[in-house]
């Protein structure tokens, strides 16, 4: 068994084999090929998907591609074999001229991988040039004293191949031995044929010689080329043209214009006559290059034909001749460097675009990849990008001149939908140039918002009694998503009210937010509903909001005053009230108590005498029900006394309920038993007719008030839509709250301020019309909401507030005001209560004080309960029993609903029989100061 390996040995070995594959990575990179030129297109250069790693059928999956600009469009990708291939024939001559190894670099995208790899091919070179010479005849000029020995140069072949394939020897045809060839080898590796003369000639002999010269190359199959040579013998010329420099060199920049003068070559010829005349002519020159400049064969001044062009060729050399009119030739070589200036804009080519992009796209994700490059050189072929600073993106340069364009942070589809990008890509040239890409990138919405309700809370009034199927409130809540994700499902939270489920009360539109009622409600069951209101969009997965709903049931006056006491006989007989005969003026004979289910306003109770068979008799108080005598008995007084009282509550329509009482005159009850059944009222004709004026006296009055209440609530609707328009726009509201706002029923309920009482009277058969007298607890409430400068306030003379707005703030109670026990409504006990008696102040002592009087009815209504006439009872009779006390007679007052205060009244506990009546005899100042208070 092997020993376990040093832990430090190990952690080397580990750094080494990462360092190793990371040098493997960036050498895996790189591709390399090779190719012979001039191949047919399609042919097979190299198995590239087996290189990159991956399967055939990859390629097309992956988006690999040829991505690099330039001559990428030599080679194609097959995505069948997975091969690259040739997509055309390759010329190496066309492609890098003479150049020793022949490159070709392009760069191949992985696009899922957003990877490149680079592609270097080599173009080898085969032998489909043969050598050439420029002209096919030549003729050399020698002088026929010519020394042997001389070096004459001929014309050199140009052989385009490299290697063995180019130009590799020269070779002389036979001759008489005038002549030989010395082939010479440049500084640069190239080889030049010279024409050596053996011996002297004679032009007497031969005035002219005929030979061949042969260049071939070293390839396979050899190639060669011939040009024929007339050697002409001249006369005496023993000097040839010299030029003053062996090299002429030049720097030009590319953007001069054609016709330019670049320099000027000069070759001096000793001679004399013709021959000292010197011609120029290019000696070597490419034909690339023969079209660009031109040559003043007189002045030696060489000039552009053409514009240059930079990227096209950064250098030109050639070769002048000069030639004396003598024959003898003379070279000079010229150098043309051609200054780079910035006249390219930087080009920018998108390689991928990956667009739309989700807006919950991690930090780093890449949007696009793009080339940038510029056709010049050094510093104006530099480029540098860059993007606006607002936007969400970086640039990050990838590999030579790619560039990928990243998010910088996380995107939000609800502030930006869409993106535009622009790229600027500038160079460093003197000026700079630059060029712009634009980009549109959409952002793909995800479900990232819940549904928003504008108000945490929301509070709603209803009036009871409405009907089913009404429309109660439309909720709306916001998604600032989009599509399915910003639909909005409106749905009610699950709950009991009174044991039933509250979808059994309220229902909702779903797609509305229209909160419908399913029943009609009623205020004495319940008076307020608390529902949650639930909205979920319709992303995946959903998101959803609550808001808290309170629904505020508003009391209608839809139930009649009860009369509990006096209780109607079920044995169908009527029951008796006694009135002894010596009775002062304000003598309680009896009280009627009433209640009413209702609450505030409705539940106002006023009494009045409908009806009495003695007129002026007796009187009834109008807020207590005291039946009391109004004068003192007379012995012409009928026995017997009947008197309908009526009680009507303070609603809108207002509703009543009538009692009927009998009243005995009699000092005792055996006085009284022996005459009861003799006793009939007769009917009177008169005041059968006094009815019936008085029945079209009140509807007349009732239709003119009718008419004026339809009349003012068209004012006030009026002004309450103007407030709604000017509340939407200012707002001035918003911030109350809802507890300081009563509905429009609350308003109405203001319109009751008066009490109407009708009283008959038979004295002297004359009908008395009491018109509507002003509500004296109105009257004080409306004083304290004028000094006050509050929204609701009703003058002395009952007019309106100009201001109207359908809610109307509720104005806290007043705590220095006080109904006087002859003003407080209800059943209060006594004539004569405590002047500093207080309301019961929330809804629970209201609720306990209504149960109290559904009680005592109860207790009041069987016989084993009567009233008694002591200390602490009601005082309405000697024969009631002592034991039936106030304390078993709640106070009635909490019907009464102040305008303006959440308050209601009570009475304290105080003498109740031990003072005179507020509306008897013996009060009659104190009384009057108050009447007039």
């Amino acid at each position: 068994m092997a020993a376990p390996m040093n832990p430090p040995h190990f952690r080397g070995l580990v750094l080494l084999c990462l360092f190793l594959g990371r040098l493997w990575e960036t050498q895996a990179n790189q591709i390399r090929y090779s190719v012979p030129e001039e191949t047919e297109k399609g042919h097979i250069v190299g198995n590239i998907s087996k290189d990159l790693g991956l399967e055939p059928r990859e390629l097309a999956e992956r988006g690999v591609r040829i991505v690099s600009r330039g001559r990428t469009q030599l080679f194609a990708l097959n995505l069948q074999s997975g091969s690259l291939v040739t997509a055309g024939r390759i010329d190496r001559e066309e492609l890098c001229v003479q150049s020793a190894r022949c490159m070709v670099n392009f760069k191949v995208l992985v696009e899922d991988r957003v990877q490149l790899y680079g592609i270097e091919i080599e173009v080898t070179d085969v032998n489909d040039n043969a050598p050439k010479f420029q002209a096919e005849n030549l003729e050399v000029k020698i002088n026929e004293i010519a020394a042997p020995g001389t070096h004459y140069p001929l014309p050199e072949a140009v052989d385009p191949d490299v290697g063995l394939n180019s130009l590799q020897s020269y070779q002389l045809s036979p001759n008489h031995h005038y002549f030989s060839l010395d082939v010479q080898t440049g500084d640069d590796g190239t080889i030049y044929p010279e024409l050596v003369l053996e011996r002297a000639l004679d032009r007497e002999q031969e005035a002219a010689h005929h030979l061949v010269l042969i260049a071939s190359d070293g390839g396979t199959p050899r190639r060669s080329s011939t040009v024929h040579i007339q050697v002409t013998v001249l006369d005496t010329n023993d000097n040839a043209p010299v030029f003053a420099q062996p090299i002429y060199r030049v720097t030009v920049p590319e953007n001069v214009p054609p016709g330019t003068r670049l320099l000027t070559v000069r070759a001096s010829d000793p001679d004399e006559g013709a021959n000292g005349e010197v011609a120029y002519k290019f000696w070597k020159i490419s034909e690339k290059q023969s079209p660009l400049f031109q040559l003043n064969e007189n002045t030696g001044e060489i000039s552009t034909s053409e514009g240059l062009d930079y990227e096209e060729c950064a250098f030109y050399e050639m070769q002048i001749q000069a030639e004396d009119g003598g024959g003898l030739k003379g070279k000079t070589k010229v150098h043309i460097s051609v200054e780079d200036v910035n006249d390219n804009r930087p080009e920018v080519i998108i390689t991928s675009l990956f667009s739309p992009v989700r807006e919950d796209a991690p930090q780093g994700t890449v949007i696009v990849l793009f080339n940038a490059h510029d056709r010049d050189s050094g510093k104006n072929g530099q480029v540098a990008c860059s993007i606006q600073e607002i936007l969400p993106f970086q640039l990050e340069k990838s590999v030579e001149d790619y560039y990928r364009l990243l998010t910088s942070q996380i995107l939000d589809r609800e502030k930006n939908s869409e993106y535009n990008i622009t790229v600027t890509a500038t160079d460093r040239g003197t000026p700079p140039l630059s060029t712009e890409i634009h980009i549109t990138l959409h952002v793909v919405d995800i479900n990232d918002n819940p549904p928003s309700f504008p108000q945490t809370s929301y509070s709603v009034y209803l009036t009871e009694n409405n009907l089913r199927g009404t429309s109660i409130f439309s909720v709306t809540a916001h998604d600032p998503d989009s599509n399915e994700n910003a639909r909005v499902i409106y749905s009610l939270a699950e709950d009991t009210i009174q044991g039933a489920p509250l979808s059994s009360y309220v229902s909702i539109n779903s797609d509305t937010g229209v909160l419908y009622a399913l029943r009609s409600f009623d205020y004495e069951q319940f008076r307020d509903i608390q529902m949650q209101v639930k909205a979920r969009d319709s992303g995946d997965p959903p998101l959803n909001s609550s808001v808290s709903l309170s629904l505020f049931v508003l009391d209608q006056n839809d139930n009649a005053p009860e009369i509990l006491y006096p209780t109607i006989p079920t044995d169908g007989s009527t029951g008796v009230e006694l009135a002894p005969r010596l009775a002062e003026p304000g003598y309680l004979v009896t009280k009627v108590v009433a209640v009413d289910r209702d609450s505030g306003q409705n539940a106002w109770l006023s009494y009045r005498l409908l009806k009495a068979s003695e007129p002026g008799l007796f009187s009834v108080g109008l807020h207590t029900g005291e039946v009391r005598t109004a004068r003192a008995l007379l012995d012409k007084d009928a026995l017997k006394q009947s008197l309908v009282v009526a009680v009507q509550d303070h609603g809108q329509p207002p509703l009543s309920a009538t009692v009927t009482l009998t009243v005995a005159v009699a000092d005792s009850i055996p006085d009284v038993l022996a005459d009861l059944g003799s006793l009939e009222i007769p009917p009177n004709p008169e005041a059968l007719d006094l009815t019936l004026y008085l029945v079209v006296a009140v509807a007349s009055v009732s239709c003119l008030f009718l008419a004026f209440v339809i009349v003012l609530l068209a004012l006030r609707l009026r002004r309450w839509h103007t407030s709604r328009l000017l509340q939407a726009s200012g707002g001035g509201l918003a911030c109350m709250p809802a507890s300081h706002f009563v509905g429009v029923d609350g308003v109405q309920a203001f319109l009751q301020t008066y009490s109407h009482e009708v009283s008959l009277t038979a004295d002297s058969k004359k009908s008395h019309l009491i018109f509507p007298q002003p509500n004296y607890a109105d009257t004080l409430i409306s004083q304290e909401s004028c000094e006050k400068n509050e929204p609701l306030c009703i003058s002395d003379d009952s007019r309106f507030p100009i201001e109207d707005t359908p809610l109307v703030p509720q104005a806290p109670p007043n705590t220095d005001w006080r109904f006087s026990q002859a003003q407080r409504p209800g059943t209060s006990g006594s004539q004569n209560g405590d002047e500093t008696g207080t309301w019961p102040n929330n809804q629970f002592d209201t609720e306990m004080l209504q149960a109290m009087i559904l009680a005592s009815a109860s207790e009041a209504a069987d016989g084993s309960s009567t009233l008694g006439g002591g200390a602490g009872t009601m005082g309405l009779s000697a024969r009631y029993g002592p034991q039936f006390t106030l304390q078993h007679v709640p106070d009635y007052r909490q019907n009464v609903y102040i305008p303006g205060s959440n308050a209601t009244l009570t009475n304290a506990a105080g003498k109740r029989d031990g003072k005179a009546p507020a509306g008897g005899n013996g009060n009659k100042k104190k009384s009057g100061k108050k009447e007039k208070k």
